[in-house]
């Protein structure tokens, strides 16, 4: 398995999401856009259930640490959140597989890591990217690190505890903070 990495470009992000709803499935494109905006492990964002979602926040037990996570949903999850409640009214999972036949007769599953694994990477050859379900929590931690230059609300978001496997996660390399020290002459 290789390694994913941040998407660094708004543009690429966006580009994802359209190639996914139309080469996968609407359901794919939400997964990524809400993933990308929640930050959580692959696991988490697959487990979530609308009884989760309390109003503005999203609060769940993170599988992998045990930490609660507790999270401001943002415009944008929230109208995509509502959008799949709309559609699918009596979806117990936001990412709930409903295409098989049975599942109708089944109690209800979220959607598989694998089922997401195999749509990014789809949209990941097709792009020349590394793209894996993790790209969507680095992304996020990317795009805050350069929008605020503050590891500590990154490791924070991301509920991480060393700055090194911060700076790692998000794709920031020491060629990166070597130009930064080149660049800024004070």
């Amino acid at each position: 398995m290789c390694e994913v990495h941040a998407i660094k470009d708004a543009d690429t992000i966006r580009l994802i999401s359209h190639l996914l709803s139309i080469r996968v499935s609407k359901q794919m494109s939400d997964v990524w856009n809400i993933g990308i905006n929640l930050a959580l492990r692959i696991s988490d964002l697959l487990s979530i259930q609308f009884s989760d979602i309390q109003g503005d926040r999203l609060i769940l037990r993170e599988s992998k640490t045990g930490k609660v996570a507790n999270i401001q949903l943002n415009a944008k999850a929230q109208i995509l959140i509502n959008d799949i409640k709309l559609r699918h009214p009596n979806h117990v999972y936001l990412f709930q597989s409903y295409r098989s036949r049975q599942t109708k007769y089944r109690k209800p599953k979220p959607l598989t890591r694998r089922a997401v694994c195999d749509a990014f990477r789809l949209v990941g050859e097709e792009l020349n990217l590394n793209l894996g379900t993790h790209s969507m929590r680095k992304t996020r931690g990317y795009m805050l690190y350069q929008k605020t230059q503050d590891l500590g609300r990154v490791m924070k978001m991301l509920r991480h505890s060393q700055e090194s496997a911060t700076l790692r996660y998000i794709g920031i390399t020491q060629d990166e903070i070597d130009c930064d020290f080149k660049e800024l002459e004070l």
